[in-house]
Parts: C-alpha cells; sequence; structure tokens
C-alpha cells in the first residue's frame, strides 16, 4: 500500500443549512471579485435498512417537491437577508 505525502485539505462546510423532514438545502458562501455569492446543494436523507445506515441522494420523489420548494424558499429568504444586512452595515 503507497502512503501519500500530499495533505489533504479538510472538508469545508456550508455556511447554513435549512431542513424541513428529509429534505435538505445546504448553502455555500464563495468569494468572488465583486463579493461573497452563494449557491445551494439539495439532499434527501434516508435509512439504509441493509446497512442499518443514514444515507443522502439528490434524486427526489413526486412527494418530496413541495419540501424541496419551501426549503427552497426558506434558503433564498437566508441568502437575501445576509445580503441585505451587508449593504446595511449590519454584522454577517
Amino acid at each position: 500500500m503507497e502512503s501519500s505525502t500530499y495533505m489533504q485539505k479538510p472538508k469545508e462546510k456550508p455556511v447554513h443549512e435549512v431542513r424541513l423532514g428529509s429534505i435538505k438545502a445546504a448553502i455555500w458562501r464563495n468569494e468572488t471579485a465583486t463579493g461573497p455569492r452563494h449557491n445551494v446543494t439539495f439532499s434527501r436523507i434516508y435509512k439504509d435498512r441493509e446497512e442499518d445506515t443514514w444515507k443522502s441522494t439528490d434524486s427526489f420523489g413526486r412527494d418530496d417537491l413541495l419540501l424541496v420548494g419551501k426549503v427552497a424558499d426558506q434558503a433564498h429568504t437566508w441568502i437575501m437577508e445576509q445580503r441585505s444586512d451587508r449593504e446595511t452595515g449590519s454584522a454577517d
């Protein structure tokens, strides 16, 4: 077995998460020349009964879609609040 000589970069964490039931939005902050930008990833968590472990997927069923929309709305609200705070000089 070969050992690696490079240092692994620590895994970055989202700046905020929104969760309703099994649907989660992770909000990521990216610094740009024009200021911070945010991206959002969506996932659904579920328990794999065969392995008895929690897993996540980016696939959603019909019954998940309303919650995806609600989580997206809450993520959008949070991002807009950050933008508003930045423009008025409040702490980020």
